[in-house]
């Protein structure tokens, strides 16, 4: 589990399909507390560290996780690999029992690609309206939360087909969110608490 608070902008330095993908994170993490098979949220997938350098870790991705997440996004604005040498990523690491819970429990485990539609400066802040699945969209609401590319955020506003989030100056400075575009696709975690509160809807529907 994750807090969706990033503690570390990563960089992609390899990336290469050996099978699985594999890529080799460079990091301002103290790997010598990571130990071989522990959870990173990279970008909010989570993925199991399989090596370690002095700076940096590797990475295998599967094809399961390649389908509902950024890595290789076709059909958007800037189709192509997402992921590549160079690339930043947000990161953290998995939660301690005792930490502090400073955004919403996050899972690590990606529903799908949103897309961004829309960047807006509103003052110091910058306004994010982007277009999700549509199965998707009945589990975001308005002053509910989300993850997007393992940040947790809080939805200000929801339509149809899309949704808005508002980003303050010390989150772009502490995660990739100050360097975005129009056309960006961006891994999407739906809360929780959300997925439940649907499920149990249509448990209700179909017993009654």
């Amino acid at each position: 589990m994750f807090t969706g608070i990033i503690t570390n902008i990563g960089e992609i330095v390899e990336f290469e399909q050996r099978g699985d993908l594999r890529a080799r994170i460079k990091t301002n993490f103290v790997t010598a507390n990571i130990n071989i098979g522990a959870s990173i949220a990279c970008d909010g997938v989570c993925l199991t560290a399989i090596a370690l350098g002095d700076d940096w870790f590797d990475v295998e991705i599967s094809a399961e996780t390649v389908s509902k997440s950024n890595f290789r996004r076709e059909g958007t604005n800037r189709p192509g690999p997402i992921w590549r040498v160079g690339k930043k990523v947000n990161l953290e690491r998995s939660l301690k029992v005792g930490d502090e819970l400073g955004g919403h429990l996050v899972s690590g485990h990606v529903d799908g690609v949103a897309e961004i539609q829309s960047i807006t400066d509103e003052g110091d802040s910058t306004r994010v309206v982007l277009e999700a699945p549509t199965d998707l969209m009945k589990f975001i609401a308005s002053k509910g939360s989300v993850a997007l590319n393992g940040t947790s955020l809080t939805v200000n506003e929801v339509h149809d087909k899309s949704f808005g989030v508002n980003f303050i100056p010390h989150t772009k400075s502490v995660t990739t969110w100050g360097d975005i575009e129009v056309g960006d696709a961006i891994n999407l975690e739906i809360d929780t608490l959300a997925r439940y509160v649907a499920r149990l809807n249509d448990c209700n529907k179909y017993s009654s």
